[in-house]
């Protein structure tokens, strides 16, 4: 297990903010049309990170004309061209699965206070 790990330390992405589950963020992906390359944002809430190394992966959560849409992103991935913090969500919980039975305004998550 410490042989995968030595030889992939290397390919993981570092050049992320850190971010938790709760936060809302904003990704750019690499999307490829054709022969042309463009970005496109993915705005919304954390609710899963797992595993880690080289296969962590996020599960990104919004509402989107009603319909609520969550992609899973593979963090080390070439298609991901920046994260940007949005605001920081306070949770007390590791995966905010229940998000996806609620509606409206119990669906937010709310807001953490930084103190200066």
């Amino acid at each position: 297990m410490d042989l995968i790990k030595a030889l992939t330390q290397d390919q993981v992405r570092k050049d992320y903010p850190d971010f938790r589950i709760g936060d809302t963020i904003r990704l750019m992906i690499k999307i490829k049309e054709g022969n042309r390359e463009r970005l496109q944002a993915f705005e919304g809430t954390v609710i899963a990170r797992k595993h880690g190394g080289i296969s962590e992966t996020i599960t990104v959560r919004r509402v989107s004309y009603g319909i609520g849409v969550e992609k899973t992103f593979p963090l080390s991935s070439p298609s991901i061209a920046s994260i940007d913090i949005v605001r920081k969500g306070r949770v007390r919980r590791a995966k905010l699965y229940y998000l996806r039975k609620r509606v409206g305004k119990a669906a937010k998550v709310k807001e953490k206070v930084l103190e200066a």
